[in-house]
């Protein structure tokens, strides 16, 4: 049984079959779960917590990087990051970012402020990647450590670039392709294998008006929260809607493109 001290909370969260367990650092005994850290001991950047990445991202005021394998980052990432190429013959076991790249990317910069992701308290790339930064002279490093899983968990948004798209479309037999368009629009014509869930149909709230239907009659994944979820439409703002209305419902693995309706179309032939 878990209880709750002023000091820490362990939190559950359950991803599929992954399961997390993070203890969180609390500032003060009513800190909420999007406060938390993962508190690991001997650490050489800190850590931000989900509240404060929403904070950096909403602002703009570090740069975001995911220090993922670029497939990783095109079929699924937090919107806003950016991703680098690996360092050169490094194995993929130990994966890390170049940080030449990074170098380049904020033009010398090295007092920059940057926030760094990967795959959850377990994975190492950010935590390599941190280390490396710090010794090529980079300043202000920090981690949002408990990474892209907890990020969903805890009803983050992700975004897929086109070529996660075509990935996903080619690879994934399982992913549910969700055209936000009109009836008409989607009627003359759509990705294949697609349904349809119009963001005209939104209603303010729960279980109401398109989303509510589209669980009723088997559009959405009803048995399986956590399939993965691609969102598109007429342009990215429309997608972007119709998806954090399902991450909003529990969806787990919601994705929107952030491009145009006919650039996916093409991507998907």
């Amino acid at each position: 049984m878990l209880s709750i001290r002023a000091a820490s909370l362990v939190v559950l969260l359950t991803l599929g079959s992954l399961v997390v367990v993070t203890t969180f650092a609390m500032a003060q005994p009513n800190c909420s779960v999007f406060q938390g850290t993962l508190l690991e001991p001997n650490q050489k950047t800190a850590e931000v917590s989900t509240e404060e990445l929403r904070q950096v991202l909403s602002a703009q005021s570090s740069l975001v990087l995911d220090a993922r394998p670029f497939m990783e980052y095109a079929v699924s990432h937090i919107p806003g990051a950016l991703n680098v190429s690996a360092k050169p013959d490094v194995p993929m076991s130990v994966y890390v970012s170049d940080v030449r790249e990074i170098e380049r990317l904020v033009g010398g910069d090295r007092t920059k402020s940057l926030v760094l992701y990967c795959n959850g308290p377990y994975c190492g790339k950010s935590k390599r990647l941190s280390e490396e930064l710090l010794g090529a002279g980079f300043t202000s490093v920090r981690r949002y450590q408990l990474g892209i899983p907890v990020w969903r968990a805890l009803g983050g948004l992700t975004q897929i670039r086109l070529e996660g798209v075509t990935h996903v479309h080619a690879s994934d037999r399982t992913a549910v392709f969700l055209d936000a368009r009109s009836v008409e629009e989607f009627s003359a014509g759509t990705v294949s294998g697609a349904r349809n869930l119009p963001a005209t149909g939104l209603k303010p709230g729960k279980d109401v008006g398109e989303v509510k239907k589209a669980k009723d009659d088997g559009r959405l994944p009803m048995e399986d929260h956590n399939t993965r979820i691609v969102v598109f439409g007429g342009d990215g703002a429309q997608a972007r809607v119709v998806a954090e209305a399902l991450v909003n419902e529990a969806f787990h693995n919601v994705a929107f493109f952030g491009g145009p309706f006919h650039a996916i179309k093409a991507a998907t032939r």
